[in-house]
C-alpha cells in the first residue's frame, strides 16, 4: 500500500487529551471527534487537515491515558497515517485495532517538517519525504496486521472472516 499526503508536525510527549480532549469523549461518533481532533495541540488542524494528509510527532506520541477515541479521531479527520519517533504502547495497538497505520522512524520524525510531501510504501517500509527527497527506512508492517488495516481495522477484520467462514460451512 502507498501512502501519499502533506505533513502535520507536532512535537515529543504529545497525549490522548490533545489529541482528543476529554470533554468531547461524551461521543464515540468519529465524524464529531474528527472536528475537534487535535485541537488542544493545533487549534486550527481539524479545520485545515484534508483527506490523506499525515501526522508527523516526536517520541512518545499518544501517551496518557487509553482511549480508543485518540486513533479514532485521527482516522476519522482524515489522516492515513502517523509517522513518529516512537509510540505509547496502547496507542500503537489501539491504532492497528481501527486501522490507522503507524510508523516509527527517529530520522523521519526530525526531517519531516510541517507542509513537506510524504509518500509511505508499507510493504517496501520506506518513507519519502519528496519535497526534501529525503528516504528513511522503517521496518514495514506485517502482513497481518496489514490486513488490519485493509479491512478498517480489527472489528471489520473479525466480521469479514465469520462471513468468510460461513461461507465455507
Amino acid at each position: 500500500m502507498k501512502l501519499k499526503g502533506r505533513a502535520w508536525r507536532f512535537g515529543d510527549d504529545v497525549n490522548t487529551d490533545e489529541i482528543i480532549p476529554a470533554r468531547y469523549l461524551n461521543s464515540s461518533d468519529p465524524l464529531f471527534l474528527a472536528t475537534h481532533c487535535m485541537e488542544d495541540a493545533d487549534s486550527e488542524f481539524a479545520g485545515k487537515v484534508r483527506e490523506g494528509d499525515l501526522i508527523v510527532a516526536g517520541k512518545n506520541f499518544g501517551c496518557g491515558s487509553s482511549r480508543e477515541h485518540a486513533p479514532i479521531a485521527i482516522k476519522a479527520s482524515g489522516v492515513h497515517a502517523v509517522i513518529a519517533a516512537s509510540f505509547a504502547r496502547i496507542f500503537f495497538r489501539n491504532a492497528f485495532n481501527i486501522g490507522l497505520p503507524i510508523f516509527e522512524s527517529r530520522e523521519a520524525s526530525q526531517g519531516i517538517a510541517s507542509g513537506d510531501e510524504v509518500m509511505i510504501d508499507t510493504e517496501k517500509g520506506e518513507i519519502q519525504n519528496l519535497t526534501k527527497q529525503t528516504v528513511y527506512r522503517v521496518k514495514p508492517i506485517p502482513p497481518f496486521m496489514e490486513k488490519l488495516i485493509e479491512a478498517g481495522g480489527l472489528i471489520e477484520f473479525v466480521k469479514s472472516s465469520l462471513k468468510l467462514k460461513k461461507k465455507e460451512d
